[in-house]
């Protein structure tokens, strides 16, 4: 096949159009192109002229005569086929161990079910449909599981958000691209195999989810939902066995796929001697803007064949300490994701189509350590001190505030002229009184040189909201070049353990793990 870069086409074209751009580009005829698929495609919007760019692979007759021409943009498509390679030849006492059925679990489970490993994945919340229900009603009542919720559960956090699937991880192996096969393949639309910036949306990755699990329990693997993995046996710096509600399983081969929220599952690891360190991270708000003022300042103007806008804004205080959004949801929701008892939390989510009428993105601000201790744990105390903050000033529902009124540093009696878009009820309040001055003072500075950027980012009526502390793991869990702990058999894997960043990256780094355990043991 012959990889054709850069064909550009306006807003407003069709599957035919490309074609045509395909044989100019080539000069050939009809006649000689067997099949195109798209490889890539991407928004370009810059010199207020909107076009789609594409890379698209071309089966032709000819091939060869045709690549000898050098046509400018044009190479013979590489192999991009990702291979997982079974080199190992020991053989497992016991099945493998997954704690967590976010992404690095479910991957790191798919690959090993796929391949012959036959594992067991533990989750100590609810199965996808049940969660849901739990969540809904955590929304509406305000009564949380700390076990079930929108941090834990089958599928993850992620499932509660956006669905994003993009990632700054270097692809060399192809994971990522096998990844989105697989998401594909379990129901997710085709869009993600090409465009520049894929998601799926809450509402569909939650059918996604069950189809993955089902594809692993083809294979061989078992799900344990409710099930609270709560101690660890270790003799001769090996891993022999879990506990698991009241049940002791055995095992050889344990993967620690946990996530950023599990604070008490750190506590377990420090305390049987697994070696971690806190490490930094970022804290914010979350800031609503009508997704309108959005697309008119990234594209000038709304055509139905554009997708809602998104942006990445970045800013440095003058206090040294970095400013950035992080996880924009165009058209979406900002939400209750709290995960413990009187303390507070929240997260951005958006379905599919990303049709509501907000924008909405978390603006965080660096934390060190100098801001928390060294201690492992020190971190997780630093976040559960401002969302315990966060709870009591919310009186158990989410702080918000109109942005005047946060640079003014007073309480908020009423909402302007953006209707508020939350899952989970919101009171309004005056968070300066969450945040140290050095987070205050960083956000409104930020926030002013935002509107540089996009006009009417500072309004008066944008709607902010507290707190934005679950942005990544504050603890990294030590591995070596084998992927393991200091104990031998444990396997520190995705956002929890400090080697990931979103769905993408934890699902990568979940396949590099079952990989790890494949150039040890061979299948059963």
């Amino acid at each position: 096949m012959i990889r054709i870069r850069q064909i550009k086409l306006p807003i407003n074209h069709n599957k035919n159009d490309i074609k045509k751009k395909i044989l100019k580009k080539l000069r050939v005829n009809e006649n000689d192109i067997q099949a195109f698929t798209i490889n890539k495609q991407s928004i370009d919007a810059r010199k207020n002229e909107i076009n789609y760019v594409y890379e698209i692979d071309v089966k032709i007759k000819n091939e060869e005569k045709i690549l000898n021409k050098k046509i400018p943009d044009t190479i013979k498509t590489p192999n991009e086929m990702y291979k997982f390679k079974i080199t190992g030849n020991k053989q497992m006492k016991h099945r493998p161990i997954i704690i967590g059925s976010g992404p690095a679990g479910l991957f790191a489970g798919y690959m090993l079910a796929k391949n012959g490993y036959k594992p067991v994945i533990i989750e100590q919340g609810e199965d996808i449909d049940n969660r849901i229900k739990t969540v809904d009603n955590f929304w509406k009542s305000g009564n949380l599981n700390p076990k079930s919720n929108v941090q834990f559960g089958e599928g993850g956090a992620g499932t509660f958000s956006d669905g994003k699937l993009n990632t700054t991880v270097k692809d060399i192996n192809y994971r990522g691209k096998e990844i989105l096969k697989i998401f594909h393949k379990c129901g997710a639309p085709k869009e993600i195999l090409y465009i520049n910036k894929p998601h799926i949306g809450t509402d569909l990755l939650r059918n996604v989810i069950k189809n993955l699990r089902n594809e692993i329990i083809k294979y061989g693997g078992t799900f344990k939902y409710n099930s609270y993995f709560n101690d660890i046996n270790i003799e001769n710096n090996e891993v022999i066995n879990i506990k698991v509600n009241d049940e002791i399983i055995k095992t050889d081969n344990l993967i620690l796929a946990i996530g950023h929220s599990a604070r008490e599952t750190f506590k377990l690891l420090l305390n049987k001697g697994i070696k971690m360190n806190s490490k930094p991270f970022a804290i914010g708000i979350r800031i609503q803007h009508p997704q309108k003022l959005i697309n008119e300042n990234q594209y000038g103007k709304k055509d139905e064949n554009l997708p809602s806008a998104s942006y990445k804004l970045t800013y440095k205080a003058l206090n040294g300490r970095g400013v950035y959004s992080f996880c924009m949801c165009p058209g979406g929701f900002v939400v209750n994701s709290s995960s413990e008892k009187e303390m507070l939390a929240i997260n951005g989510m958006s379905n599919h189509a990303r049709d509501e009428e907000n924008a909405n993105s978390a603006i965080i601000v660096t934390i060190t350590k100098e801001d928390f201790g060294s201690n492992p744990l020190d971190g997780i105390e630093y976040q559960r001190k401002l969302e315990k903050i966060a709870y009591i000033i919310g009186k158990g529902k989410i702080p918000a505030q109109l942005y005047k009124d946060f640079i003014e540093n007073k309480e908020s009696k009423n909402l302007g002229n953006i209707k508020p878009i939350f899952k989970g009820d919101y009171k309004l309040t005056n968070l300066n009184n969450i945040f140290p001055e050095y987070i205050s003072s960083s956000l409104k500075e930020a926030i002013t040189y935002f509107d540089k950027k996009i006009k009417g980012f500072a309004d008066d009526n944008a709607i902010l909201a507290a707190i934005e502390s679950r942005t990544s793991s504050p603890v990294k869990i030590e591995r070596d070049e084998n992927l393991m702990s200091n104990v031998k058999g444990i396997y520190p894997c995705g956002e929890g353990a400090g080697y990931a960043g979103g769905i993408m990256s934890a699902a990568m780094d979940g396949i590099k793990v079952a990989e790890a355990i494949a150039k040890i043991y061979k299948p059963f």
